[in-house]
């Protein structure tokens, strides 16, 4: 679902009626008003994710939180540790933390625990076979085969202002290239981008429907078309690419702090996210003992790149990157 959180089941240890998917809606400095709001208001705050009701699913990712509760849960985690600069949110340690992957106990580390991973997904694309078959488009498997002149607006990605996979996705090849190669390398691919979207999984949702033939996004995002019968291939570039640490943190002030901790552990917990098989969620889940959805990328065969979310998190970096691609990309024609 979209880069969407690992499934919650029912939606906290107090249980809910009825599940919701969430789905992407902004992210950039966007994502860390909401943190500043909330933590104003001393409001319960969920992330980036708005809430959509799904009545036909269960066990659908990102369950509502208890009324009051306080954590802010899910996308990209970058904005979670930019909230945990600044002071919006508050360390709590978890009676879970002994179980899980040591690349989810990081940003706990990092932050001196004011946030935590609840799962992994790495970046890539994915693009339309059908589209290729039909118009004898060459397979691309790397980053730089994207630059390729057939595919002249043939490619969607999020604006990074408004989509932490967007966002992801600049910081991932300014490290893999250096950043007058990373920034090079936007500038080239520029010329066959036919839409910056808003939401980070729109691009492979538009080629699934053949808008487009490729999209960028997390790995993960693209198996979910696959899963749904669509004529999606997934790729993971073979110069190596990044991934995201979906997170979790409680926003500071929070008026119910004893149930926000409540759900982080529940959250934490490998039961709960081994519910993510029965969500269609396709990430791979903090806990080393949930069960892993079998049509998840598996990482260990994937050439992921020292990501270091400390640098590329921080509010500096990620504003001093964001307007420079806003003065050097966004303005150039295609």
């Amino acid at each position: 679902v979209g880069g969407g959180s690992v499934g919650a089941g029912g939606g906290g240890p107090q249980g809910a009626s009825r599940s919701v998917r969430r789905r992407r809606c902004g992210l950039g400095n966007h994502r860390v008003h909401r943190f500043r709001r909330r933590a104003a208001a001393h409001a319960p705050c969920v992330g980036h994710r708005k809430p959509v009701r799904d009545p036909g699913d269960s066990a659908a990712p990102g369950a509502p939180l208890p009324r009051g509760g306080g954590p802010g849960r899910g996308g990209t985690g970058d904005p979670h540790l930019q909230a945990a600069e600044e002071g919006l949110t508050q360390a709590y340690t978890s009676p879970k933390m002994s179980e899980l992957h040591d690349w989810a106990k990081a940003p706990h580390s990092a932050t001196g625990g004011k946030t935590v991973g609840i799962y992994m997904g790495a970046l890539g694309y994915g693009y339309n076979t059908d589209i290729f078959a039909k118009r004898g488009l060459p397979e691309p498997k790397c980053w730089h085969d994207l630059l390729h002149s057939a595919y002249r607006d043939e490619i969607q990605v999020a604006n990074p202002n408004t989509s932490g996979t967007s966002y992801t996705t600049l910081a991932t090849l300014v490290q893999l290239l250096g950043e007058e190669g990373g920034f090079s390398f936007l500038k080239n691919m520029h010329k066959n981008i036919n839409q910056y979207t808003k939401s980070g999984s729109a691009p492979i949702k538009s080629a699934a429907r053949g808008e487009n033939a490729i999209g960028i996004v997390f790995i993960h995002d693209a198996v979910t078309q696959t899963v749904k019968g669509m004529p999606i291939k997934a790729v993971a570039p073979c110069e190596g690419t990044g991934y995201e640490i979906g997170s979790m943190s409680i926003i500071k002030g929070a008026r119910n702090l004893d149930s926000a901790k409540k759900w982080v552990d529940f959250a934490l917990t490998a039961d709960v996210q081994s519910l993510a098989v029965k969500a269609r969620a396709y990430q791979v889940p903090s806990n080393k003992g949930a069960t892993v959805p079998p049509e998840a990328p598996d990482v260990s065969s994937i050439k992921l790149i020292d990501y270091d979310h400390g640098k590329y998190g921080s509010k500096a970096e990620r504003t001093r990157l964001l307007a420079k691609w806003d003065r050097e990309v966004k303005v150039l024609p295609r």
